[in-house]
């Protein structure tokens, strides 16, 4: 280890022990990178996303506070329907006789139940294709979640609702530009091939059935965004950078914490993925063309020649910008990415800045080639170094 990064490790530590942390020191450390070590970028991540407040003193009780309301969470929505409830005191037949899978009412829970299970095969499908060239999200968790997996108790897991629903629902696929895909019921026998994952033994959860749980909780609580696919993308590095915290104390709560986070930061991103806003202000069209008119400012000649191509930023800045270059890059790049996108102030600002460097440190080859070659750059981008992209993000943020 170099005395340069020892040194500014002892940096984050010296502002991180403070009583009242100053964000605008921790915002400036951060933008240059996040060590992992000590688990100090995710206590940052988790201030940066508003999560922890800045005064230390309140971060027990917050913490405390927080997760107790996860854990009502999941108390309360994932439960089956008609499943005794004892701490009510009601038995099955109660609740089967005022209410049943065929009641047409639209406030049957049963009618509610059969309408998330869409969404949960939708949310099932993306996770467990999280990040396939990593074992981590097929792994069992140090954690699992005791109240769901409990014996003792009657909740259902959402892996037991996902089997059942496979074997006798249609497996709905709406993607992000609202068109709904249904394969037939036989299909859905084949969702899961047997050279697939194989699923843990009881008692024990992978990781991405953790994540599952937090998108089908973030679902439910917001209805009028629900589910859309991408999501699982923006959830995945977070609650890896949870999970894989050194301090044990704060890994054993990764779940929560993601939740949070994750809620946090899809509250400043969640236009994009909302379709009625995306000719608005705050919707992605307006996202995507800001990249366009920032080009157009920073290098004339190579925005010219994409508008002769026609090439529009829609066909590639949407998932730029949609899943914050979560699909551009590997998982370690996309983290240190992200260290910069949470602490500057502007966030989705930086954003716009980054996408127009992508593009800028390509020109070159973009210049050169047609239509197809441009776009098959552009969808599939060919600098990994990010260190170099993000250099180049400052330098035209700096000479704005």
């Amino acid at each position: 280890m170099s005395t340069a990064y020892r040194n500014r490790i002892q940096d984050f530590k010296v502002t991180l022990s403070e009583e009242n942390i100053n964000l605008k020191t921790l915002r400036d450390l951060c933008f240059n990178g996040i060590p992992f070590e000590g688990g100090i970028r995710a206590v940052c991540w988790k201030i940066l996303l508003n999560y922890l407040p800045l005064d230390q003193t309140l971060w027990e009780s917050s913490l405390k506070k927080q997760r107790d309301v996860y854990c009502q969470f999941l108390k309360e929505l994932i439960i089956q329907p008609g499943i005794t409830k004892a701490d009510l005191g009601q038995s099955r037949e109660d609740v089967t006789m005022e209410d049943h899978p065929l009641n047409p009412n639209p406030d049957s829970r049963w009618n509610t139940y059969f309408k998330d299970n869409e969404i949960l095969l939708q949310i099932d499908k993306d996770v467990r294709r999280l990040y396939p060239d990593m074992a981590f999200f097929q792994r069992p968790t140090e954690y699992p979640c005791q109240l769901i997996l409990d014996p003792q108790n009657d909740y259902e897991t959402l892996r037991r609702r996902i089997e059942q629903t496979t074997l006798k629902a249609q497996t709905v696929n709406r993607n992000r530009s609202g068109v709904t895909n249904v394969s037939s019921p036989g299909k859905a026998l084949n969702l899961y091939p047997s050279n697939e994952y194989e699923v843990l033994p009881n008692g024990s959860e992978a990781h991405w059935e953790v994540v599952e749980r937090i998108l089908f909780i973030y679902a439910k609580l917001n209805p009028g965004i629900a589910y859309v696919q991408g999501m699982n993308e923006i959830v995945g590095p977070i609650y890896y950078t949870f999970a894989t915290d050194p301090n044990s104390q704060w890994k054993e709560h990764a779940e929560a914490d993601t939740f949070f986070c994750f809620t946090n930061l899809m509250s400043e991103n969640r236009d994009n993925f909302i379709k009625s806003l995306d000719d608005s202000q705050c919707g992605i069209t307006y996202k995507m063309e800001s990249v366009y008119s920032m080009l157009k400012d920073k290098d004339l000649e190579l925005y010219l020649k994409l508008e002769e191509q026609n090439i529009k930023p829609q066909y590639f800045t949407f998932r730029w910008l949609t899943l914050l270059l979560s699909q551009e890059f590997l998982l370690p790049d996309v983290i240190r990415i992200w260290d910069t996108l949470f602490s500057d102030e502007g966030r989705f600002n930086f954003l716009i800045l980054v996408c127009c460097a992508m593009l800028i440190l390509i020109r070159e080859n973009l210049l050169a080639g047609d239509f197809t070659v441009n776009m098959r750059f552009l969808q599939d981008y060919p600098i990994s170094d990010v260190h170099t992209i993000l250099t180049k993000a400052k330098e035209l943020q700096d000479n704005s």
